[in-house]
């Protein structure tokens, strides 16, 4: 898991590091391009990707996309993004929090998330600014508990991450 901050360089050290594993890559994406800057971002990143890369967008459907990678790479970016589109969208949050841990727990391939750090600034003003702070800090925690390793991006260096010693 690559955790950070915006423009931390996450996205682009996940993305390397994926592409240092041997077979096909898998790329789950799960930004909307509601107005046109976010929709030329989605076709920059696109661009970023060379031909091994295969495209899979899913704003929520992103348990589903990843039990459906049968070979391979995955990296999903970005986890706040999709975290989001869950709570705007109304979906239960514990059901498609669970779902996702149980595809990557069940998904035999390399699975690389990046996410953002969004507790490190000010406590949000507005009630769902920080019902979205808490749940993005919930989940960063349960997926990377799930994963082998986790780093901490910030300005393009790399902190690795380790548990507590009491595992907790």
């Amino acid at each position: 898991m690559f955790v950070g901050g915006a423009r931390s360089g996450k996205s682009r050290l996940a993305q390397a590091a994926a592409e240092d594993q041997d077979g096909p890559l898998h790329y789950l994406a799960t930004a909307q391009a509601h107005d046109d800057e976010m929709t030329d971002r989605i076709a920059r990143h696109r661009d970023d990707r060379g031909p091994r890369w295969r495209t899979v967008e899913c704003p929520v459907a992103l348990p589903e996309a990843i039990a459906a990678c049968a070979d391979g790479v995955v990296l999903v970016d970005c986890l706040t993004l999709w975290l989001s589109n869950v709570m705007l969208g109304e979906h239960d949050l514990g059901e498609r929090g669970a779902a996702l841990l149980r595809a990557i727990a069940a998904c035999p391939l390399p699975v690389y998330v990046v996410t953002n750090e969004v507790g490190l600034g000010i406590v949000p003003v507005h009630p769902l600014g920080r019902a979205f702070r808490d749940a993005a800090g919930r989940l960063n925690q349960q997926v990377a508990a799930a994963m082998d390793a986790s780093f901490f991006v910030v300005a393009g260096m790399v902190l690795p991450l380790q548990r507590f010693p009491s595992g907790g």
